[in-house]
């Protein structure tokens, strides 16, 4: 098996996963999992696919990540492991969909509109 290489995005961040045969070793732009993303929360919603598929410690994984902030790094790189997956094996697909671990979160920031302080909030308005 060669290097699978998956994308994943969420809000603003940007994953991309490297996936190849090995001990189970997850690095995020050159450190450790638990070292870049600290909270438990954190590392399960990473380390997900690789659990629902029973993968843990088949497979390193290399990640470089960009964008957003530490929860959309981590669900960024969950949606391109739960790809990387996938294509290694279409069995996997069965799992993963009814999670939702395949579905391209949608939902980004609001733009912010002029004339207002924020997307949706006003500026103070006074009648006297």
């Amino acid at each position: 098996m060669e290097v699978i290489h998956k994308i994943g995005r969420r809000k603003t961040a940007v994953a991309r996963v490297y996936v190849s045969k090995g001990k189970g070793n997850i690095s995020v732009n050159k450190r450790e999992l638990n070292t870049y993303f600290p909270t438990p929360t954190l590392q399960y919603k990473v380390k997900q696919p690789l659990a629902l598929t029973e993968n843990e410690n088949a497979f390193d994984v290399k990640v470089n990540v960009y964008g957003g902030g530490i929860t959309g790094q981590a669900e960024a790189v969950r949606l391109a492991l739960s790809r990387a997956m996938v294509e290694l094996d279409e069995e996997n697909r069965g799992i993963l969909k009814p999670e939702g671990l395949l579905t391209r979160d949608p939902r980004m920031v609001e733009r912010k509109k002029f004339g207002q302080k924020k997307a949706r909030k006003k500026f103070q308005f006074s009648k006297r």
